[in-house]
């Protein structure tokens, strides 16, 4: 079902307001953990993110929410991981049922690539606010002439490492400046995976149903991307929330709790 327009109140969060505890959810992540083991959801977060965005979305749930390596309590990487890494990471605190698996920006490029590489261990995909590609008829964004110039003078030595940084402070995104140098690497793959077909191959490939609920407001991943990854997945359901951006976990967790319960119930 495509285009579905949310008329609940998403902004009515359940009842209780206890928050997860951080625990060791096995294969070196942490996180938080709810309800009764073992879990029926995995919750994965975005971009600077942590597991705490998922508290109220998933409390009184059997369901864990690990902080990705990175972010949190997560150790880096040890290398530039793409999307595929960390979802090889996830699959080992996942439990061997198949379970439901949310994923927000960041964190939905890691659950695509999860579902796409693991089908057996996804019941079903739950995906918001991912900028999985860039929408139809753009294109990424070229650096300016300074900039390209720059990056040849560093590469062979004339400018140095400390005003090269300073460049990329003040060109790069907020995201880009706050990250580390194995963060960073790590944000230029995601992107860079965005730009080269990865993620829309993974959700041609899907064989488990796939929910998407997005914020109408969303700007880092619009709702014309959501359109379009919907049309790709057959049977895919769409559900817009009106006055919500970006961070839909927090700003709509009733809405994002109402799609897991809807696959925890057998619902597609």
């Amino acid at each position: 079902m495509v285009g579905h327009q949310a008329n609940l109140n998403t902004r009515h969060a359940p009842p209780s307001s206890v928050r997860s505890v951080l625990s060791d959810l096995g294969g070196g992540l942490l996180g938080g953990r709810y309800g009764e083991a073992p879990a029926q959801v995995v919750a994965l977060h975005g971009w600077r993110r942590t597991h705490t965005d998922f508290d109220r979305v998933l409390e009184g749930l059997a369901a864990v929410a690990p902080d990705l390596p990175g972010f949190g309590a997560g150790a880096e990487p040890p290398e530039a991981w793409g999307a595929a890494g960390y979802a090889e990471a996830v699959v080992a605190a996942c439990p061997a049922d198949p379970v439901v698996v949310v994923g927000h920006s960041f964190g939905g490029r890691v659950a695509l690539l999860l579902a796409a590489r693991y089908p057996g261990r996804v019941r079903a995909l739950v995906l918001t606010g991912v900028p999985l590609f860039r929408p139809a008829g753009s294109r990424p964004p070229t650096p300016g002439l300074g900039h390209r110039v720059a990056r040849t003078l560093h590469r062979v030595g004339v400018l140095s490492d400390d005003r090269m940084e300073a460049r990329r402070r003040r060109s790069g995104s907020e995201d880009y400046r706050q990250a580390s140098g194995t963060m960073r690497a790590v944000l230029v793959r995601a992107i860079s995976e965005t730009d080269d077909g990865t993620y829309r191959r993974a959700l041609v490939g899907l064989r488990c149903p796939v929910e998407l609920v997005w914020g109408e407001g969303d700007t880092a991943a619009s709702v014309a991307v959501a359109r379009e990854a919907a049309e790709l997945v057959a049977g895919s359901r769409l559900t817009v929330l009106p006055g919500v951006g970006h961070l839909t976990p927090t700003e709509a967790p009733a809405a994002l709790r109402a799609a897991v319960l809807r696959h925890l119930a057998g619902a597609t």
